[in-house]
């Protein structure tokens, strides 16, 4: 096998014929033998950009066919339940590609599940990024630029489920159109802009239309573009091992090696999604019916992705304020705006900010190229779980109403419960996986300082028997004595005299200084085994380490 300063011939060849006509063999050369690390984690944002590519191709041959038009018409297509029915000919095309163009149904059918899983595999791609750290130094941009793309594929779902026109996007659209009109002073001039007049007017499906398949698309790709670019340039993060510092990466090269996994994973995920396209059913608008804004559905939900605004919605209390007391001169449907911006406010917001709030609590100015253990960060890991808790309570009680009606409790009960979860749920989640952490941190430092069980029992000259143990192996102690103090601020209580450090001085460096204290520091020293006095294989006498 040839080492990573020869370039195989198979690179050489086209890169000087390249090169002699463009001058960029060299560059060719340089980044096909680019190495990326190993680590499965690291194949969860490739679920995201495969399954952008295929909601490319997918979509593309939906827009042959699809007529965003909400001018009227009388059906008479192959769907014999709905023939004679009054509705719009977006409707109408939607059914026409699902029941009369070849493979129709089934394109429908992958695009809506790349969809879903371009959304979860960002979602899981940045809990990955959050809880191993890679967002610090010299990688907040790249950080931004996921939030972004998270927030613009909310929008893309948002525009896309809306375009069949059926009952239950039809529903989706009157809330998003009652959450615009509870904004105050200019709630009435965005829902005057987008729908052309009172709603649902006559414009909004070729205006989402647009939206959908231009606008946001082509930010989305410039966004992915330069996320990959960034990523290319800074390299990627590795997790801590043998070998590994902040200095090198360790894995096998661009070509021929990663571009076979990355070629054989791109296959893989569109074999899930046309099997799931192919044997398990959605959004069967058929079903539905038309949209008309008389008509309301029972037991509707959206896709997952918008189940937690669904979920505040439900649980928020009827509140609202008239200003000055009386109607007249305004009201403010807190019922309605809360739920609608709080919780994507919070979760958005609170993704932007931590990169620079963790590095104005813990004064790390660093760069960072060895992603962290989620263990030895308890704080951030337990303020991840807090918001994956919050966020999950308002996602599964957007359907209060099929779990009281399933599990037959009422309707009150299941909403009040879900009040007290969604403030309740993240503090206990906070407390638990701080608590789980420093758990696995002393688990770590005993296999340091006591090895691991071997599975031979020995008898001790006054009769005690132990279980012998012997040391981890070298890679497995690489690993975790990859482990880092969290940094903190330097001085962060007092200097000699008592005096704290100019930086913390008045009410916000005290702040600052106390989160430092503890947020940061060594919670497990390494050290400090915290086995159970067994013995190693090896020792020159029979005493068990102290504990």
């Amino acid at each position: 096998m040839d080492d990573l300063t020869t370039v195989p011939k198979a690179i050489a060849d086209p890169a000087e014929f390249i090169d002699d006509r463009t001058g960029v063999g060299g560059f060719l050369k340089r980044n096909l033998r680019k190495v990326f690390p190993d680590h499965w984690s690291f194949l969860l944002g490739e679920i995201a950009l495969y399954s952008f590519i295929i909601l490319l191709l997918s979509g593309t041959f939906l827009t042959f066919f699809f007529r965003p038009s909400m001018e009227h018409v009388i059906y008479d297509g192959a769907y014999a339940p709905l023939r004679g029915v009054m509705m719009s000919e977006a409707y109408a095309s939607t059914l026409d590609i699902s029941f009369e163009v070849r493979g129709g149904l089934l394109m429908r059918q992958i695009h809506h599940w790349a969809a879903l899983l371009f959304v979860a595999g960002m979602m899981v791609h940045m809990l990955r990024v959050f809880f191993t750290g890679a967002y610090r130094k010299p990688r907040e941009l790249n950080w931004l630029i996921g939030v972004m793309l998270l927030t613009l594929a909310l929008l893309e779902g948002l525009t896309g489920y809306s375009l069949p026109d059926d009952l239950l996007s039809g529903a989706g659209l009157r809330i998003t159109q009652g959450v615009m009109i509870s904004l105050p002073l200019i709630g009435t001039y965005l829902s005057f802009f987008l729908f052309g007049g009172e709603y649902p007017g006559e414009l909004v499906i070729a205006r989402f239309y647009s939206l959908h398949i231009l606008l946001i698309p082509g930010i989305l790709l410039a966004l992915i573009t330069g996320h990959m670019v960034l990523m290319w340039v800074q390299k990627h993060t590795q997790m801590p091992g043998k070998g590994r510092n902040n200095h090198n990466v360790m894995g096998a090269p661009f070509f021929p090696a990663f571009m076979l996994k990355a070629g054989a994973y791109f296959l893989f995920t569109f074999a899930v999604i046309a099997g799931l396209a192919t044997f398990a059913q959605i959004n069967p608008i058929w079903a539905f019916g038309p949209y008309t804004p008389a008509d309301i559905s029972a037991g509707s939900q959206p896709d997952f992705y918008m189940g937690f605004l669904e979920g505040a919605l439900r649980l928020m209390p009827a509140w609202e304020i008239n200003l000055f007391g009386t109607n007249e001169f305004g009201t403010l449907p807190l019922s309605v705006m809360i739920p609608a911006l709080l919780p994507m406010g919070i979760i958005m917001t609170g993704l932007a900010l931590y990169p620079f709030m963790e590095q104005w609590i813990t004064g790390d100015r660093r760069e960072h190229h060895i992603a962290d253990r989620p263990r030895n960060n308890p704080h951030r890991t337990a303020i991840g779980m807090a918001a994956i808790t919050f966020y999950g309570v308002l996602w599964l009680l957007g359907a209060n109403d099929e779990i009281s009606a399933n599990f037959h409790i009422s309707l009150t009960w299941t909403t009040y419960i879900g009040r007290v979860l969604v403030l309740a749920g993240p503090v206990i989640a906070y407390i638990v996986t701080y608590r789980i952490c420093l758990g696995l941190q002393r688990s770590d430092a005993a296999v340091i300082g006591h090895g691991v069980e071997a599975g031979v029992i020995k008898r001790l000259p006054h009769g005690e028997y132990i279980e012998m143990h012997t040391p981890p192996a070298d890679d497995i102690e690489a690993h975790v004595r990859g482990k880092e103090a969290v940094p903190q601020i330097e001085g962060a209580d007092v200097d000699g005299d008592g005096i704290p450090p100019k930086g913390l001085r008045g009410p916000l460096g005290k702040l600052r200084g106390r989160l430092s204290n503890a947020y940061g520091g060594e919670k497990v020293p390494l050290d400090d085994g915290q086995g159970h006095g067994h013995a190693a294989i090896g020792q020159k006498d029979d005493k068990p380490h102290p504990s």
